[in-house]
């Protein structure tokens, strides 16, 4: 099939590579000429395991193009894949410009019957828009859907190749069969392609993410009561994981969910029932806990050495919000940082790929590490944001002789307290023993 895609982010890139990988004839639409560019090349802007093979081999063997030319990737294409952002407006709707111009584009493109997909997170009603958008401006026939994303920033090529589901919102039989042929290659394990309308497609994606968010904040919240009942946060996710009703995932306590799409897409929803005249008080109170507990490790920093850090050197292991991607949109380590230098602390990071991207966010002000081991030379204490593999078993021995405090703030609980204990450490976990 001949495929569009316009927007290469993570989501437009990702699926334009996997379309590709089965076969299909790609071409992946975006204004920014440079990263259009490079993308040509086989050079991947953003860090994504397995990603940057897949667009070398798709290209080289002619499934996949990229061009800034985006009414050529309308004219061109069967199914036209909407994937550019929806940023929060500061009242926390989804600022759809940037969805609209494109259709605005498609619209006055199209020069025969048309599919077109909305990949990008939008609120209820944004197939509305777009297929207003585009009927103002064509006498074609352009059926317009809803095809939300559940890629996972670290494992997107594999979620998208093998999903638990595809959901698809349809508004024509035809529509439906042209999907359905495109997605049966990533389906052939038994995984469900979820057809339904397009409205119900719309919220399933800002509800899923909403119910994720509401787990780690519920959690978060359960491992503030540990702390102060003497509970072990792991032992209690253990116990409520179990039961067959809830599940284990999602139930690790931590400094706060961030990235692209917890985030922007609670406040979305909020701000959707809001426009329907429903106050969403849980998801209120969800992000409230959030925005708490992104503070959380600053608080314990500050009741161990005092409101004033001057003259104190912090190690931060961890910068992304999560592992295995450069991805620092929203992430908790720049509330820590940040807090850190107001309080007159010298700061010093690690990550293992997001030091391009945390020299964007705080300039010259921290000092960059390439080595773990190098940002807790001299440090009076290391914390610990972000659960990559690298910190899971490092060598303690060599921590303690290079650090000028053997202290260890572990917002993943990453270690258990007794080795702490015996190693020497002054131990911060959350929601399990403190080892003072």
């Amino acid at each position: 099939m001949r495929v569009g895609v316009i927007g290469t982010g993570y989501v437009g890139l990702v699926a334009g590579a996997c379309f590709a990988q089965t076969g299909n004839d790609v071409v992946c639409g975006d204004v920014d000429a440079a990263k259009v560019e490079g993308l040509s090349r086989g050079q991947i802007p953003i860090y994504e395991p397995g990603l940057e093979p897949l667009v070398e081999r798709n290209l080289r063997e002619g499934r996949l193009r990229f061009t800034t030319d985006i009414p050529f990737v309308a004219r061109e294409s069967e199914i036209i894949f909407i994937a550019v952002g929806t940023p929060p407006d500061e009242d926390g709707s989804a600022d759809l410009r940037h969805v609209l111009e494109v259709a605005a584009v498609i619209g006055d493109s199209t020069n025969g019957e048309k599919i077109v997909v909305n990949k990008s997170t939008v609120p209820v009603g944004t197939a509305a828009k777009v297929r207003d958008t585009i009927r103002g401006r064509t006498q074609h026939t352009v059926h317009v859907c809803s095809n939300p994303e559940f890629l996972k920033e670290g494992a997107a090529v594999e979620d998208f190749m093998r999903p638990d589901r595809v959901v698809v919102g349809v508004d024509s039989p035809a529509a439906r069969r042209a999907l359905e042929t495109l997605y049966e290659p990533f389906v052939r394990t038994g995984n469900p392609i979820l057809f339904m309308d397009v409205t119900s497609a719309e919220l399933t994606k800002y509800v899923a993410n909403a119910m994720l968010a509401t787990r780690i904040s519920f959690m978060n919240e359960v491992a503030r009561i540990c702390e102060l009942t003497g509970a072990d946060v792991a032992l209690v996710r253990r116990g409520v994981g179990s039961d067959n009703r809830i599940g284990p995932k999602f139930l690790f306590p931590g400094p706060g969910y961030g990235g692209s799409c917890f985030p922007k897409d609670v406040k979305a929803l909020i701000r959707t029932a809001r426009d329907y005249g429903y106050d969403l008080k849980i998801l209120r109170a969800v992000e409230e806990v959030n925005e708490a507990q992104k503070r959380l490790f600053l608080e314990k920093v500050e009741k161990h050495f005092g409101a004033d850090l001057s003259g104190l050197t912090i190690a931060v292991w961890g910068l992304a919000f999560k592992p295995r991607t450069d991805d620092m949109r929203e992430s908790p380590s720049i509330v820590l940082i940040n807090g850190l230098l107001d309080r007159g602390a010298t700061v010093r990071g690690h990550d293992p790929v997001a030091l391009a991207t945390a020299r964007g966010i705080f300039g010259d002000r921290i000092t960059y590490c390439e080595h773990d081991y190098e940002a807790v030379s001299g440090a009076d204490a290391l914390i610990v944001m972000t659960d990559w593999l690298e910190y899971r078993n490092p060598n303690f021995g060599k921590m303690r002789e290079l650090m000028r405090s053997s202290v260890v703030f572990d917002a993943r609980n990453l270690y258990e307290s007794s080795r702490m204990r015996e190693i020497g450490f002054t131990y911060y976990p959350l929601g399990r023993e403190t080892v003072a």
